[in-house]
């Protein structure tokens, strides 16, 4: 793509109002792509002030940004008008203290955090490591707020090792020095295995509360509520919920992305279960969690037969 004259000043107005410029998919507070989240934390962690660029809905802007630096991946990140690189690049630049240096800062602080893994979490860990072969490791992260997150992976040249009862844990920078402190513990619900990540220095959560299928049917439709269906597909078809919801077929990262103060209600079958969930959607840093009060069921009997039909 050849830039036009006017499309490279727009650009170079951007570059110039600020010393570092991220162009990325959504915004620093709801990326919508993991590069884009990863270059946020790596930057939020080195307590940065930056300037982000939206050009997921500038299909325009994305594809000149692309041509003025070189670069084909988002996002990039630009130092001074210049371009350091994508997400992977960065990272590889905060791993050999490169982006320290071009920043102006001294360089990091690379001792192994602090980490308890009971004694359950551990043999759970462990086995997970072994099915998954060798050279992979638990890739912990924890965000500004200390809520922390784990995945499994490779292991990453720079990142910061260390070795808890067995288990092999890596973290970036950022989440390196947030994480001393963190504890994990592992229960065995009944959706599957559950790890709980917490923090001492992390926002405490409300308590789950209960609540009635009226009053989150109300809150619903009045937009200050999200309800979490915890089941399966085939048990939804039984018992249809006739509003919108959120559902874990495909994992927990839609609801993830939600902000951590998003009011969430947790509904299952019963009520029995939607307990136990709404426990483990507290764990990963949501602070307003309720679970709805005999499940499908109560709902299906309270609310919906109280709808006229015609």
């Amino acid at each position: 793509m050849t830039l036009s004259a006017d499309a490279r000043q727009r650009i170079e107005t951007l570059l110039r109002a600020h010393r570092l410029v991220v162009f990325m998919n959504a915004t620093p507070d709801a990326p919508e792509r993991f590069f884009s989240h990863k270059i946020c934390h790596l930057l939020d962690g080195l307590g940065l002030d930056y300037a982000h660029i939206d050009v997921s809905r500038d299909a325009t802007l994305r594809e000149q940004i692309k041509a003025y630096g070189g670069l084909e991946a988002i996002p990039q990140l630009y130092l001074d008008g210049k371009p350091l690189g994508d997400s992977d690049a960065v990272e590889r630049m905060a791993g050999t203290d490169e982006l320290h240096a071009a920043l102006g800062l001294p360089a990091p602080d690379r001792t192994p955090p602090t980490v308890r893994l009971t004694a359950a979490a551990a043999e759970f860990l462990r086995g997970v490591v072994r099915g998954k072969g060798e050279g992979t490791v638990v890739d912990i992260e924890v965000d500004p707020q200390f809520r922390g997150s784990l995945r499994f992976g490779p292991r990453r040249k720079h990142a910061i090792a260390a070795e808890v009862d067995g288990v092999a844990l890596q973290f970036d920078l950022a989440s390196a020095r947030r994480a001393d402190g963190l504890s994990i513990d592992w229960q065995d619900v009944e959706r599957g295995p559950s790890l709980l990540l917490s923090h001492p220095r992390a926002p405490v959560p409300k308590p789950v509360r209960w609540i009635s299928p009226a009053e989150a049917d109300a809150r619903v439709r009045a937009g200050t509520l999200t309800v979490v269906d915890l089941r399966r597909e085939d048990e939804r078809a039984l018992a249809r919920l006739s509003l919108p919801f959120l559902s874990l077929d495909e994992g927990t990262h839609a609801i993830r992305n939600l902000p951590p103060q998003a009011p969430l209600a947790v509904l299952c079958h019963r009520g029995d279960r939607c307990w136990h969930g709404a426990q483990h959607l507290v764990q990963l840093g949501h602070r307003d969690v309720y679970a709805v009060e005999g499940g499908i069921d109560a709902w299906a009997a309270g609310v919906d037969a109280s709808i006229p039909r015609y």
